[in-house]
Formats: C-alpha cells, structure tokens, sequence
C-alpha cells in the first residue's frame, strides 16, 4: 500500500471522527450548551449513550437509525454529516508527510468543518454562532501572517465588513428593515482576510444573486412568503467554498461574470 493511499485512508477515518463532533457543535451552539464537558445524549429521552453508540456511521447502521433506549428516529443529519466530512479529509489528505502540505491540509480541513458547522446551523436556526466565525478569524489571520502582505488582507476585511455593514445601515434607514445579520456581515469581514478586495467583491455580488435566485423560487413555488426569513450563510459559503477549494474552476467562472 503506498504512502500516499495510506495517508488518505487515516484521513477519511478522522474526518468521520471529526463529523461526530462537528454534529455536536450543531447540535450545542444554537443552545449555548456546554460543547466540551457534557456527554453525549439521546435529544428525545436525554438517556446518556454509551461510547459504542458514536461510532461514526456505524452506530446509526448498527441501531438502524434508532435510539437504543427510547427507539425514537435518529436524525439522518448524524451519518450525513460524518459522511460529508470523511470525504472531505480523504480529498484534502496530504500526499506525504511534508510539514507544509500537513499544515495545508489542517488549516483547509478545519475550514471546511466551521463552514459545514455554519451551513446546517443557519439553515435551522437562521444564525451563524459567533464561536465559528472567531475560530475562522483565528485560522484565517494565521494564514495571511505567514502567506499576504498586509495590505491585502486589511483591504480584503475592511470591504467584506464594512462595506456590506454600510449597505445594510443604508437598507434599514431607507426600509426599516435588516437586510444582513450581523452574522453574515462578520463572516464577510473573515473571508475577506483570505479572499482579498477583488475575491470578497465577487462573493458579495454571487451570493446575493444565488440567494436572491433561490429566494425567487421558494417564493413562486409557495414554499415561503416574502415575509418569511431566508438564512443567507449557506449562499456565502457556497460560494466561498468554491473559492478556496476549486479556485481554478471558479476563476473561469468569475472571467465569464467579471470580464477583465
């Protein structure tokens, strides 16, 4: 078995490890509940679970999607998740054991769980904890101190927060109305670090329009009404994920929208 296979292999066995506790945070945050010292619990009969029923997929399989205690449905969102997350550490799994493709793969791993934390969070509750976007900014900065000169980054911030902090100032005087939560204006400001001026504009301009795209058709479907709340995360970080995993793809994508 090659070296780089092997690496793959542990990987994907820890990003299954990491999905458990990813499903934790999404579970915890929304509630501030204790994410470190408390237990693992049924959510339907709070019966305590024993460490062999959170094994990462298996234990869903093994208990046929049932609590042990109660039998209650656990929800598909545990092996999902752990899936998800298991596939991305096999495709991001360093090749060999060079220290910089081990920091690579830890620093856009650890990106890719607080964007997943963020994305089912905000499609459930309509918020992005403040706990994943500060880890984001920690992880970010590390990144730029080492890798961008500093004008880039700060530029890069100061549009993604306070440009759009500005647009939506505007939006409430004029409407009366929120247009971005705070949540979404910080995670602009964080990308910002990384993307730079020119890459946090275009995700500013794309995710309005995919956001904007899907809201128009839940609206014409009746599956929510103009006055209903839209979680706006998911479409930054649809879109920022294309930016910092497939950049060569979304730059040939961004040439066609953003003609040089």
């Amino acid at each position: 078995m090659s070296l780089s296979l092997l690496l793959e292999i542990y990987a994907a066995i820890l990003g299954l490890m990491f999905g458990s506790l990813l499903n934790v945070l999404i579970l915890r945050l929304p509630k501030n509940e204790d994410t470190v010292k408390a237990r693992s619990c049924c959510p339907k009969c709070s019966r305590q679970l024993k460490w062999y029923h959170n094994i990462p997929v298996l234990s869903f399989a093994f208990l046929r999607g049932k609590c042990a205690y109660c039998e209650q449905k656990i929800s598909w969102q545990y092996p999902i998740v752990e899936i998800i997350t298991g596939i991305a550490a096999w495709l991001l799994a360093p090749k060999s054991f060079d220290m910089m493709e081990i920091m690579y793969f830890v620093l856009f791993f650890s990106v890719f769980c607080a964007f997943l934390v963020h994305f089912v969070v905000d499609v459930r509750h309509q918020i992005l904890p403040d706990q994943i976007n500060l880890f984001l900014l920690v992880l970010f900065l590390c990144y730029v101190l080492f890798f961008r000169n500093w004008t880039f980054w700060l530029s890069g911030a100061a549009i993604g927060f306070l440009g759009t902090l500005s647009v939506t100032w505007i939006f409430y005087k004029i409407k009366g109305q929120i247009g971005l939560g705070g949540g979404d204006i910080k995670l602009y400001g964080i990308l910002g670090l990384y993307l730079g001026p020119f890459g946090i504009v275009q995700n500013i301009f794309l995710s309005c329009t995919l956001g904007a795209v899907v809201g128009l058709f839940l609206i014409g479907t009746k599956r929510m009404t103009r006055n209903d709340p839209l979680a706006f995360g998911p479409f930054i970080i649809i879109i920022a994920t294309f930016q910092i995993f497939f950049p060569e793809s979304f730059q040939s994508f961004a040439q066609m929208i953003f003609p040089s």
